[in-house]
């Protein structure tokens, strides 16, 4: 089998007009947002969250031969679990560094995809071009959320699916996020990416176009050999966690990983010699009129 891989490009956002007074600029949001997931080493965390792509592509009970797209893929989980289910599977981010390491797994795996440079607001693919959709934790993190999910619906045939796994605000990765806010403060205006993870707003964004929408809350354990390790990797290789650190001088950054450290040990039920974190998310399968 052959990996496609469209990258050459460097992605840039979707070109808008000029935010008017008190609109908040998502071209510049985005070129900010692009540095964060470009720098670190996603994939070096990404991997590990493989087993909820496998169990999306189960949720929206995804066949061999659809036509798949993979929206804000990073480097490939829910790309890997349609691909290994025979359906014939584009995937897509603005970083074509992740897009590299995700069409890296795809070869070590034998599996064909086409990989390829797209914002998730503006996606280059006629209307209902796929039977199904899907996003782990990627269009979650996309400043225009509306717009986001338009695009998403536009692209899926009548009748298709679109599969999402969203962290939820109530869940770890809430609560981290809501820690790294309380040091480097999000853009002014700009919605929180965990209103994904809640069924009123997927009702608000997607219900117009559905004909049925079901939410389902799972957990995902994140597991390490102590919270000093998650930290570790997380400082050096999460694009999120990178930024921050490097923003803040030394103190800053010792209180940082005191903070954290004390989250996750709160939060850990994997004893005293080992962490084990679960972290809530939302699981997503919405069918399109």
């Amino acid at each position: 089998m052959t990996t496609e891989l469209n990258v050459c490009t460097p992605a840039a956002p979707s070109m808008a007009p000029a935010p008017g007074p008190g609109q908040v600029d998502f071209g510049a949001v985005k070129q900010r947002q692009h540095a964060t997931w470009a720098s670190g080493n996603y994939a070096i965390v990404g991997t590990t969250l493989q087993i909820v792509g496998e169990h999306l592509a189960e949720a929206v009970d995804l066949r061999a031969g659809e036509e798949v797209l993979d929206v804000a893929a990073g480097n490939g989980n829910a790309t890997l679990a349609a691909a290994r289910r025979f359906a014939r599977v584009t995937s897509t981010d603005y970083v074509p560094e992740l897009l590299e390491k995700g069409a890296e797994r795809a070869r070590a795996n034998g599996l064909e995809v086409r990989f390829q440079t797209a914002d998730a607001e503006d996606l280059p693919f006629a209307d209902g071009a796929f039977d199904v959709a899907l996003s782990t934790f990627g269009v979650m993190f996309a400043p225009d959320q509306a717009r986001a999910a338009r695009e998403l619906t536009r692209v899926v045939r009548g009748g298709g699916r679109i599969g999402l796994a969203n962290w939820t605000p109530e869940g770890f990765i809430g609560d981290l996020f809501r820690l790294i806010a309380s040091y480097v403060p999000p853009p002014a205006g700009v919605q929180s990416p965990m209103r994904w993870g809640t069924e009123p707003r997927i009702v608000e964004l997607f219900g117009p176009d559905a004909t049925d929408i079901r939410c389902e809350r799972r957990r995902f354990n994140f597991r390490y050999q102590s919270a000093a390790h998650w930290i570790e990797v997380f400082r050096n290789f999460y694009g999120p966690t990178y930024k921050v650190y490097a923003a803040l001088d030394p103190d800053r950054q010792a209180s940082l990983t005191r903070d954290i450290g004390a989250l996750l040990e709160r939060q850990n039920v994997g004893g005293a010699h080992s962490l084990v974190v679960p972290s809530e998310y939302l699981e997503v399968v919405i069918t399109r009129k």
